[in-house]
């Protein structure tokens, strides 16, 4: 998607706001933090209170695990414990305004099975469409995972995709991964940008 003008960019009927995996334990002091994730909880506050005054669909994914998840190092997998399903590491921070409206997506629920997607394995997909929803705006993190995939499936989906480059922050787990990951979005024809282009 190329929108050929500012006004293209501001927030209409259609568009689905996706707030990814904003959980304590992808916060500093959390046991897998996204440096600076914490940064962004106030400006991802300013996209739900728009999104909100306007009456459009607010949409949240969260990593819901088993105890023994697959993507867990004592398991084999790439990433210490983090986001086990009712424990306060799973939970959204207090500081994160999300209405009673926004639809709550878990993902990654099965012990054998990953997702970094907020689509994949959920009916995120089915439920956008259901609502009309044409547009999606994605912010949260980590920007060189979940919102990288996230991001990909929607395009998949056949959804435009407004990346909230404001409201995102990598893992960078190499240096220069977020950057490259972003590039990446924008080379699918995701759009790039900030608070004041869509309010």
């Amino acid at each position: 998607m190329r929108s050929s003008s500012a006004s293209d960019l501001k927030v209409k009927i259609g568009d689905a706001l996706i707030v990814v995996d904003v959980q304590n334990d992808f916060l500093p002091g959390g046991s897998l933090a996204v440096p600076g994730g914490d940064e962004i909880v106030p400006v991802i506050n300013r996209y739900t209170s728009l999104f909100e005054s306007k009456g459009l669909p607010i949409f949240a994914t969260r990593d819901w695990h088993p105890e023994n998840h697959c993507s867990f190092d004592k398991q084999g997998g790439l990433w210490p414990v983090h986001c086990v399903k009712d424990t306060a590491g799973s939970r959204f921070p207090e500081e994160l305004h999300l209405p009673a409206s926004a639809v709550l997506i878990s993902k990654a629920t099965e012990e054998e099975s990953d997702a970094y997607s907020g689509f994949q394995g959920t009916d995120l997909g089915e439920r956008l469409k259901a609502v009309g929803v044409r547009r999606v705006l994605v912010g949260g993190l980590a920007t060189d995972y979940c919102v990288l995939n996230t991001v990909k499936d929607a395009v998949e989906y056949g959804f435009d995709v407004l990346l909230l480059e404001d409201a995102i922050r990598a893992v960078e787990v190499k240096p220069g991964d977020g950057q490259k990951a972003i590039k990446e979005m924008i080379d699918m024809g995701v759009v790039p940008v900030s608070y004041d282009q869509v309010a």
